[in-house]
């Protein structure tokens, strides 16, 4: 397979044996392979029941691995740092998602790029437009940079005076 790039979030809300959810972070990002580029740790609030602030960034990585081989690689990590399926949006100490391949679009079982959720997400949308403002989103054509400004636009809307 030639090579692709990835653009993948990562998450942390519990210390881990690294420490604060920032070290968790950082530690994840060195098990990734051919990091080429990584977006400033933003804190953010939690979705669901969790009531821990998130540490969140997003990398970008080359790989050959197709989509199913590097959601094996990043699911292998977070077993690694203690990660077990639990409560859906529940406090965690690493999620590794893969939000965009330069492949374009994938979907099978577990796994859709790009990922459902990340148009609506601005833990994910602000540090990717940081290290990938241009990239475009294969289903709606909108570039992050798009992306972001629209759903800050919706956040502002919804916010009262």
């Amino acid at each position: 397979m030639p090579i692709s790039t990835y653009a993948i979030s990562i998450g942390s809300n519990r210390p881990g044996r690294h420490g604060r959810p920032e070290a968790e972070v950082i530690a994840a990002i060195r098990l990734l392979p051919n990091v080429v580029a990584v977006a400033p740790i933003i804190a953010s609030a939690p979705i669901g029941p969790s009531i821990r602030r998130f540490a969140n960034t997003a990398v970008l990585i080359e790989t050959r691995d197709d989509p199913p081989a590097l959601l094996a690689r990043l699911k292998a990590i977070e077993r690694e740092f203690g990660r077990r399926r639990g409560q859906r949006w529940g406090a965690r100490v690493i999620d590794l998602d893969i939000i965009l391949w330069s492949g374009g679009s994938w979907g099978g079982a577990g796994l859709t790029v790009p990922h459902i959720g990340f148009r609506a997400r601005r833990f994910v949308l602000d540090p990717l437009t940081r290290i990938a403002p241009g990239w475009r989103d294969p289903i709606t054509g909108l570039s992050v940079r798009q992306l972001a400004y629209r759903l800050r636009a919706v956040d502002q809307r919804a916010s009262p005076p």
